[in-house]
């Protein structure tokens, strides 16, 4: 696959408001395969110290997402679903999403995802399906 697509994706990504405020990295090693760098802060913790779910929920479903958009050229890819395990809190360090895409048909697209703390436990794990929207991919996305 043309590598010209993963970093348009990985421009995209970095255009995108919400992560002016989450700050992650996203890397496409390969077609079909994905990954997002997290750095755990404070502001993402609820009462008891430890982050709030909504942000493994981010990490899987960007990694899982763009494992699938890597593979799909034309047009934006829409979570349809996602169902995600929670394995252990965590409060600080770094966090490391991995996606990956395990099924594939014309309209319907399902990936799976782990997230790692900085010792490399697995702390969620996650699955979700995917579609090509009526979206085009283009400049107006943030996709140049």
């Amino acid at each position: 696959m043309d590598t010209k697509h993963f970093d348009m994706l990985i421009a995209m990504y970095g255009r995108a408001p919400i992560n002016e405020y989450f700050q992650p990295r996203l890397r496409i090693p390969e077609a079909g395969r994905a990954e997002i760098d997290l750095p755990v802060r404070e502001e993402f913790h609820h009462a008891a110290q430890a982050i709030h779910g909504a942000v493994y929920f981010k990490a899987l479903d960007d990694a899982t997402f763009f494992a699938v958009q890597s593979l799909v050229t034309d047009f934006f890819v829409v979570t349809s679903s996602f169902q995600l395990y929670f394995l252990r809190p965590v409060s600080d360090g770094q966090l490391l999403a991995r996606g990956q895409v395990v099924s594939r048909s014309k309209r319907l697209y399902i990936a799976e995802g782990v997230l790692l703390d900085s010792r490399g436990k697995e702390v969620a794990r996650g699955s979700g399906t995917f579609m090509p929207s009526s979206i085009q991919l283009g400049p107006d996305l943030g996709y140049r």
